[in-house]
């Protein structure tokens, strides 16, 4: 154990992951050269062949695999990493509970609904799956892994590889309950979060519970510090300034074979922070950050001051330089009453105008 973890009391039944080898050689997590034009989505940059998508880099390796058939030759495609949107709401859902503003009443009427933020990871070669928070939605949200290989795992109680937990705020973790004896009863499942987040856990049922039968296997993370978790996915826990009424908070950033990503939906605000945020998402292609409201007003009936986020103006603001460079910027995690949750309204169409977007279920980006 790192010196910096000694004379530490480690929560019960926590065991520390592994610590990322040697470096990948990295120039902000961005490909040299020209760079591939996004679309905001799907498998970024990729090439059609086939009738499906194959990324730049699995084209060249079917090309070096490929034989020949009769006349023709037959294309071996890899399938890339993936972040597969689950759910863009922030922790209270859309609608909100007792909400019955026509927004709300709009949100029950959609044919795709909206769920609490939270993201999955598909390995699809590998047949490997990891959650990114565990919102109250996780029942519906696991049906959008659409990957052959999920629902046999999840049948067999194993639907994922590794559990990723920010923070100890309701729609972050509640989705824990799905997994434990009253529902799925998942075999043991590493859970990567912060030493105070695990220990929260550990000590709090029925929390408690899925550790104590060994269904959550804590592995508490230092910051800032890469971890290999398998040898197509490294992740990095960043500590952020949030409400730590019951555990401190972390943004994760992902880093696959091609791409990174920043998943931070939470934070008090970007001043409050002990660096700069424009460098932040400089450094990863996509970061999905918090948009929780748009303007002060919203809330009618209680202080913003109580529930401190950023308003997306003023994130557009702070980053409307790199929004226009090489790094995507998606807002995700917005409150019932943030006005971009409409596709059609003044705000969204200002959001996409000046460069960035707003977050949607389904929505992949390649890792």
């Amino acid at each position: 154990m790192d010196e910096s973890l000694q004379g530490r009391a480690a929560p019960k039944k926590c065991r520390e992951p592994r610590e990322h080898g040697a470096r990948r050689k990295r120039s902000g997590s961005r490909e040299r050269g020209a760079r591939r034009k996004r679309s905001g989505s799907k498998e970024l940059g990729a090439l059609e062949r086939g009738g499906g998508p194959v990324s730049r880099r699995g084209f060249l390796s079917a090309a070096a695999g490929a034989t020949l058939l009769g006349p023709r030759l037959a294309w071996r495609r890899r399938a890339d990493p993936y972040v597969l949107v689950l759910g863009v709401a922030q922790d209270g859902g859309m609608p909100q509970t007792g909400c019955y503003a026509p927004r709300c009443d709009r949100a029950r009427e959609r044919e795709q609904p909206r769920y609490v933020s939270s993201l999955a990871i598909v390995e699809p070669d590998a047949g490997r799956y990891y959650l990114v928070d565990a919102s109250p939605d996780l029942r519906q949200q696991m049906d959008l892994i659409d990957d052959p290989g999920f629902r046999p795992r999840a049948q067999a109680r194993r639907p994922f590889d590794g559990i990723f937990l920010t923070h100890a705020h309701m729609g972050h973790y509640l989705g824990l309950a799905h997994l434990g004896r009253e529902g799925l009863g998942i075999a043991p499942t590493p859970c990567y979060c912060s030493p105070e987040m695990a220990g929260f856990l550990a000590s709090n049922g029925p929390w408690s519970l899925l550790v104590d039968e060994g269904r959550l296997d804590l592995r508490p993370v230092e910051f800032d510090r890469w971890y290999e978790i398998d040898d197509s996915l490294s992740a990095m826990a960043t500590p952020v300034p949030h409400r730590p009424e019951f555990s401190d908070t972390v943004g994760w950033t992902f880093r696959g074979p091609n791409r990174s990503v920043l998943y931070l939906p939470d934070i008090d605000s970007w001043e409050a922070w002990d660096r700069d945020v424009a460098e932040v998402v400089r450094a990863v292609d996509v970061a999905l950050l918090d948009a929780s409201f748009y303007s002060p007003g919203e809330v009618p009936g209680r202080n913003i001051e109580d529930i401190p986020h950023p308003m997306v103006p003023h994130t557009m603001d702070l980053l409307q330089e790199v929004a226009r460079g090489e790094s995507e910027v998606v807002f995700i995690h917005l409150n019932n009453t943030n006005p971009a949750l409409d596709e059609a309204s003044a705000e969204a169409r200002e959001v996409v105008r000046r460069g960035f977007s707003v977050a949607s279920e389904g929505q992949r980006f390649g890792l």
